[in-house]
């Protein structure tokens, strides 16, 4: 299973880039305009996206930041957001390449945001941590006219034929 977790932390980061990209071609208009997503505009999406890392790895791993609000602003401006995002891309990579597979098999048990506490098999938590962010990638790219997905292009790069 670390294996697969490893190609999904890396294909995260790519794909994250790929976003970031496209938002750094935007007019700070566009980039932070009401596009009716749940979190509105693609700058409060993609500070959605970080913070429901940051909620996640904290929970797993006991460490960094723990926003306490879903729709949380960590950041004001794509430059900043766009750091933030790098280095929380590193430390799921980093992560992923420290566990094994039986740590991977193990149980997670955590409290939410109200304090209530749960326990749930790692590996779904870690699948719901990309999931997570593939949908709202989804939904930015959706509101911007692309339709070839990310995936799509990662498939194509790491397979040499067009999408």
């Amino acid at each position: 299973m670390k294996t697969q977790f490893q190609m999904l932390a890396g294909y995260n980061q790519w794909a994250n880039r790929l976003v970031y990209a496209v938002a750094a071609e935007l007019s700070e208009s566009d980039y932070h305009a009401n596009r009716g997503a749940f979190f509105g505009s693609l700058h409060n999406t993609l500070n959605h996206i970080l913070l429901g890392d940051r909620i996640w790895l904290h929970r797993i791993t006991g460490e960094g930041d723990a926003p306490d609000r879903l729709d949380a602003i960590l950041y004001d401006n794509l430059s900043t957001l766009t750091a933030a995002r790098e280095a929380e891309d590193a430390r799921l990579i980093s992560y992923f390449d420290s566990l094994d597979d039986a740590v991977i098999a193990g149980t997670l048990h955590y409290a939410n945001m109200q304090g209530d506490r749960f326990e749930q098999p790692l590996d779904e938590v870690l699948v719901h941590v990309f999931n997570h962010q593939t949908h709202h990638r989804g939904q930015s790219g959706a509101r911007r006219g692309r339709h070839v997905t990310a995936f799509a292009r990662y498939l194509a790069v790491r397979w040499g034929k067009p999408y």
